[in-house]
């Protein structure tokens, strides 16, 4: 009952985030916006990580699997894909590069700022 709970949570953030996007009629999508609403949650203390934290566990364990469909989708376009194989292994190697860089700095300076603190 409490994994229920706990989804329903997740779940009604998420659909909050979808009536934001909705009303507001902003270009971010409303995943994200929910996403930023449950941040802003957790953040301010409205929302205890222990609230939700059993099914989120379980959903990052299982993250994979929710790549599933994305990988299918493009197994069907394989004929609109064909020829840009080039393209698309490009931008794969550099955004791949540029994802290790930022998160390499990134994890830098956080370390550099605690070591500074300490």
């Amino acid at each position: 009952m409490k994994r229920i709970v706990q989804f329903a949570i997740i779940l009604s953030i998420c659909i909050a985030g979808n009536a934001l996007h909705n009303f507001l009629n902003v270009p971010i999508p409303g995943s994200v916006l929910g996403m930023l609403l449950l941040l802003a949650l957790l953040l301010t203390g409205i929302l205890k990580l222990s609230m939700i934290e059993d099914v989120s566990n379980f959903l990052l364990k299982h993250l994979s699997f929710f790549f599933i469909p994305a990988a299918v989708g493009l197994i069907t376009c394989f004929s609109i894909l064909e020829g840009k194989w080039a393209a698309l292994l490009f931008i794969s190697v550099v955004s791949t590069i540029i994802i290790v860089v930022v998160t390499g700095v990134t994890v830098q300076m956080l370390m550099n700022r605690r070591r500074s603190i300490e």
